[in-house]
């Protein structure tokens, strides 16, 4: 049995975010990734009225006449959502908490997802594997992906998305189309984002605050680190102290963006100032833009 107040958490977060599938998403959603439900099946000789963009140049360079590839509509699409819990995730500068935002985001996703007759799961993690939801359709699921996104409390506070990709590499043998939600406060998870993305379709939502780049001119504070609990008195009021900060901070995020482009993996970016539909409906409309290229 869920308590009351999370009953009605759940129920809030349901109708929020259900009528931004029903209104924005849904069918973005299905325009962005309806080309991505087709599995490569065979190469075989080109037949006089097969769709010459089938066309496979490669074998037909090796073999001197045409062949083309053939693919077959897989039944069903699986979404993974991997939501980084840790601890920096509690922080937000203006409005909103990082995790708040993770949260909604994910429940518009799943919901979009459930919405289109596809599987959903759910992994939450720290620096460790806290919780995981094997994908399942159905608006019961969707429910139930929610309240584990609102309810559920991390045993750890710190950050290893090396390991959950690791984890996603392991109990996903076919393809997902997989959501990495994180404000990517962390480093050593690049081999791990390049072997998974060999298998799955990685999508990268990075929700960051203006405060994760420069500290504010308050003179002598005591700032604590959210993921090890340490705190540091810290010169705010000194011009090299804020500019060491920032220039480390804003390189972290140019190592990150340039791990991205790398792999040409298509990656979202949040902030906590703004709504976060915008670049969600940008990525949306990329997707289908490349698509309808791909197509044509």
């Amino acid at each position: 049995m869920i308590s009351s107040e999370l009953y009605h958490q759940v129920r809030r977060l349901h109708i929020r975010t259900n009528r931004l599938v029903n209104e924005t998403f849904g069918g973005e959603y299905l325009s962005a990734f309806k080309g991505h439900g087709m599995e490569f099946a065979e190469v075989r000789e080109y037949a006089p009225g097969d769709d010459v963009r089938s066309i496979d140049w490669n074998v037909t360079a090796r073999r001197g006449h045409p062949y083309i590839k053939r693919y077959v509509e897989e039944r069903e699409l699986t979404v993974m959502l991997l939501v980084d819990l840790s601890a920096s995730g509690q922080f937000g500068s203006v409005n909103r908490l990082k995790t708040d935002i993770a949260t909604e985001m994910c429940a518009v996703l799943a919901l979009s997802a459930i919405t289109n007759n596809d599987r959903v799961g759910l992994l939450l993690f720290t620096d460790k594997i806290e919780k995981f939801v094997p994908p399942q359709k159905g608006k019961r699921h969707g429910m139930r992906i929610m309240r584990d996104l609102l309810h559920f409390q991390p045993q750890q506070r710190r950050t290893d998305v090396g390991l959950a990709l690791d984890f996603l590499h392991h109990i996903s043998r076919r393809r997902t189309v997989s959501f990495l939600v994180s404000d990517f406060m962390t480093s050593g998870y690049d081999m791990a984002l390049r072997v998974a993305h060999r298998r799955h379709d990685m999508i990268p939502i990075s929700i960051a605050d203006r405060r994760d780049v420069s500290l504010p001119q308050l003179g002598l504070v005591a700032l604590q680190d959210l993921e090890t609990g340490e705190y540091m008195l810290v010169d705010t009021a000194s011009d090299a102290v804020r500019e060491n900060y920032h220039r480390r901070r804003e390189t972290a995020v140019e190592q990150r963006q340039h791990l991205f482009k790398s792999l040409r993996v298509d990656s979202i970016e949040v902030n906590t100032e703004e709504p976060y539909i915008r670049p969600l409906l940008r990525f949306f409309r990329q997707r289908e833009r490349r698509g309808a290229r791909a197509w044509a």
